[in-house]
């Protein structure tokens, strides 16, 4: 009877041995599970012509229409939270979001807190002022007051500059708000990434640049260092397949033109 009952009890460990590994091991299971997950991706609110509310309210541009892409090309889930520049990167810290798209330029400094994928686009930063204006150089804005967008490489360049050309600067959360203050005359001009601003202008913004363009670092999709890591593998993966087929220079050339 004990030899009975002890080699039920052994076949019994058997049994939850079996079950444990088949519902704990790696291979499909992951996989399924992974497919039902849907991911936080943060972005900024206006940003255009790479993230913007159209007519619809909608939000449409090169960063909204690259993440669609490479979601339907790598079968992948999302939710878009439009944060805010500053308020997605404390979301992506703080782990509300899985990773974020908003003109994020690749610097060493962002670097050591998040994993990027490969740039998808290569920009620089410009001083605006108004159209009007007579300000034609750094030289000409000397001790004047720029308006800045927080957290961004445009703030980084005029922090840069600040004591060569005495300049006092002024923070904001958005882009629009920068562009008002500098129409009516609350600052002498802002520093804006080149193709948001050359977007801006050709669609009448008022305003001018002053000086060449500062080339700067490229954009890239952030997840937190370390983390995420099999979305930021679906990313690339996705983002080179829509580089190949065509799909990537479409959203370029619908968003932003040579000129």
């Amino acid at each position: 009877m004990k030899k009975t009952l002890k080699m039920i009890g052994v076949i019994a460990g058997v049994l939850v041995l079996s079950a444990c590994l088949f519902a704990c091991g790696g291979g499909d299971g992951d996989k399924a599970a992974d497919g039902n997950k849907t991911y936080l991706i943060g972005t900024d609110t206006t940003f255009a012509p790479f993230e913007y509310q159209d007519e619809n309210g909608e939000y449409v541009g090169v960063d909204i229409e690259l993440l669609a892409a490479i979601a339907e090309d790598q079968g992948f889930k999302y939710e878009l939270k439009p944060l805010g520049f500053d308020a997605a990167v404390a979301a992506l810290e703080s782990g509300q979001v899985d990773g974020v798209i908003a003109g994020m330029s690749i610097t060493k400094e962002r670097q050591k807190v998040y994993d990027f994928s490969p740039a998808y686009y290569d920009s620089g930063v410009v001083v605006a002022t108004k159209s009007d204006a007579a300000y034609e150089s750094y030289e000409d804005m000397k001790g004047m007051t720029l308006a800045v967008k927080n957290g961004t490489e445009g703030a980084e360049f005029a922090e840069s500059i600040k004591d060569e050309y005495n300049l006092t600067l002024k923070y904001f959360d958005e882009s629009p708000m920068m562009y008002q203050e500098v129409l009516s005359g609350g600052v002498a001009g802002c520093v804006e990434d080149y193709p948001v601003m050359g977007y801006g202008i050709k669609n009448g913004n008022g305003l001018k640049m002053v000086g060449d363009m500062v080339q700067g670092s490229s954009y890239g999709f952030a997840v937190l260092k370390g983390q995420n890591a099999e979305l930021l593998e679906m990313f690339n993966a996705g983002l080179e397949n829509i580089k190949a087929d065509g799909t990537y220079q479409e959203i370029l050339d619908k968003y932003i033109s040579e000129e």
